[in-house]
């Protein structure tokens, strides 16, 4: 039923570090049939660099550079559910990608990351002073942006990712009859510019 709601449009995941991007993504893509990509993966292989040496040679402006090539190609595909970075929603260029799809927020309190992430020592930006402040001030700095997604779920210590993927499930036809005639409109401009692609490319 919501495949076919969803007509092919991606999901996108957006949340903090921590959040389970990457655990729930994969159920959903499993649920719909849709293939799955983590956008960090893709950079890390990419470029042939972990994150950590990214962020160390070329800074968080060079990493997001990065992050919004590959999104750009991501959002040329179809059918896929995409973990995305937690700091994607900072650059305005790349919400002109994720609205190609629909974009799902896994809103998940501070306390709940930062004893996810207590002993991970792959985030760079938590890497710098007190982890724990430094999370406050990433949340707080990039919430209003994750309350732009389409969709927000809310999740607390009891849920499983099982859960959390059957809820976004569930909720998802109510955000496309809502949006309805905006999704309409998405998909005529998608096969409009496929079809000028592929006369450019003929």
């Amino acid at each position: 039923m919501v495949n076919n709601l969803l007509k092919g449009i991606n999901l996108y995941l957006v949340a903090m570090p921590g959040a389970g991007k990457t655990t729930v993504g994969r159920l959903l893509a499993q649920k719909l049939g849709y293939g799955f990509i983590d956008t960090d993966a893709v950079i890390v292989k990419a470029a042939g660099r972990s994150i950590n040496e990214i962020f160390a040679e070329e800074k968080e402006a060079g990493f997001r550079q990065l992050e919004s090539q590959v999104l750009a190609q991501v959002c040329a595909i179809q059918r896929l559910v995409v973990a995305t970075g937690g700091g994607i929603v900072l650059r305005r260029e790349n919400w002109s990608y994720l609205h190609h799809g629909l974009v799902v927020w896994l809103d998940v309190a501070l306390e709940i990351l930062y004893d996810r992430l207590a002993e991970d020592k792959t985030r760079p930006l938590l890497q710098q002073g007190d982890p724990q402040t430094k999370l406050r001030s990433l949340l707080e700095q990039r919430q209003p942006l994750y309350a732009q997604a389409d969709l927000q779920i809310t999740i607390n210590t009891e849920q499983t990712p099982e859960e959390i993927s059957t809820r976004i499930l569930q909720a998802i036809p109510s955000v496309l009859k809502k949006n309805s005639f905006c999704t309409q409109w998405l998909l005529v401009i998608l096969l409009a510019s496929a079809n000028i692609l592929a006369r450019i490319l003929s």
